[in-house]
């Protein structure tokens, strides 16, 4: 039974509050702790379903801190306030899988962790294409399979990046720290299809091509693409950092993938069902030479059928954000958003966000989505 596998920190606090998963680090229980809060912890690596999330909350529940692999919708959210809930954070910058509008029809604010997942996720958008384009797993797997016989011409030729183009299909901040990695480190010209145009990678673009310039190297251009479909043409690498919503669903398709050249790198840091992943396994079927690397699935933690057996696809189990400093950061902030509701503090809602990861954090929740609607006092 689940509730076996729930252990209790601070049992005599005077604030309950219940959270699905072990979290790195010890901060984010300090943080709770210090609110008074008795801190209730589902210890299984099991997703908890709706009906097990629904009796934790029970009749007494303060708050509580999910994950993304959770539907939090009226059901909860309604558990939640009939418990005397005042507050859940998400562990994740993402918010797709929560009812927005039914949090706030109960009266709850809800938290993200912004702010300390960007260079984590472009950095690991930026190994999937290496590993990708140069064909590291593929190779990998031949060396400890005892196939190696010796030094070929010809042994696992793949795409050399620099000076080709890059696609951004999203330029938010995670999608222009990959964009600049790509730029700075590889001299990529970057093409990026976003419904806002990105005046500040753009500016920045130009200044570093005058750096270049100076030093008689090539210089970088950064444009805007108009259509999806024309960066997918025009791009050697795409990468995907757009957010999951009914028009992102499935943009990636047969017909968009077929647009894109054979030999071109796809890599998916964002979301799983923004790419059509039965497509995707028909596509690199059929086109040896073209590969991808994907962070995120349709239908996690499963994958489409014949995927796992794709030499010409990397896969990595929903990790891009996984180091130390960003999972015990997002802790952090998810602990703050919470205990600060609790304790009354005004909600922060900048972009910068650093400052509660510092000794003396202010005395706000750092990000609640839906501030401004419930009418919280801002920081």
């Amino acid at each position: 039974m689940v509730f076996n596998k729930w252990r209790i920190v601070n049992p005599t606090g005077t604030r309950r509050v219940i959270v699905t998963k072990e979290l790195p680090g010890d901060r984010w229980l300090n943080i709770l702790t210090s609110a008074s809060c008795r801190v209730e912890i589902f210890s299984s690596v099991e997703v908890l379903s709706v009906e097990d999330i629904r009796k934790a909350i029970g009749s007494d529940c303060d708050g509580a801190i999910g994950q993304l692999t959770e539907s939090w919708g009226n059901e909860l959210f309604s558990a939640l306030k009939e418990a005397d809930g005042k507050a859940y954070s998400n562990y994740a910058v993402g918010f797709n899988n929560i009812d927005l509008a039914s949090a706030t029809s109960h009266g709850i604010p809800v938290g993200n962790t912004p702010g300390v997942l960007t260079e984590t996720t472009a950095e690991m958008a930026v190994a999937l294409t290496f590993a990708a384009a140069r064909r590291i797993g593929e190779s990998e797997r031949y060396l400890r399979a005892g196939k190696y016989k010796g030094w070929l011409p010809d042994l696992f030729l793949g795409e050399l990046l620099r000076h080709r183009t890059v696609g951004i299909i999203g330029a938010g901040r995670i999608g222009a720290a990959y964009a600049r990695m790509m730029m700075e480190g590889h001299k990529m010209n970057v093409l990026y299809y976003d419904l806002s145009q990105n005046l500040a990678l753009e500016d920045y673009t130009k200044e570093y091509s005058r750096f270049l310039t100076d030093r008689n190297e090539s210089p970088v251009t950064c444009l805007q693409s108009e259509t999806v479909e024309e960066l997918l043409r025009l791009s050697d690498v795409v990468s995907i950092h757009t957010v999951l919503s009914e028009s992102t669903h499935h943009l990636i398709n047969a017909e968009r993938l077929a647009m894109m050249k054979k030999n071109a790198v796809l890599v998916n840091t964002s979301r799983g069902p923004v790419i059509d992943e039965a497509a995707l396994v028909n596509h690199c079927r059929r086109n040896p030479d073209f590969r991808a690397g994907l962070d995120v699935f349709e239908e996690e933690p499963l994958l489409k059928p014949g995927l796992e057996e794709l030499e010409n696809v990397v896969i990595v189990p929903h990790i891009a954000s996984a180091t130390i400093w960003t999972r015990q950061g997002m802790a952090t902030l998810a602990a703050s958003n919470v205990a600060a509701v609790l304790m009354g503090y005004p909600a922060w809602n900048r972009p910068d966000i650093t400052a509660f990861l510092e000794p003396d954090p202010p005395k706000a929740a750092p990000s609640i989505l839906n501030a401004r609607d419930l009418g919280l006092n801002i920081f």
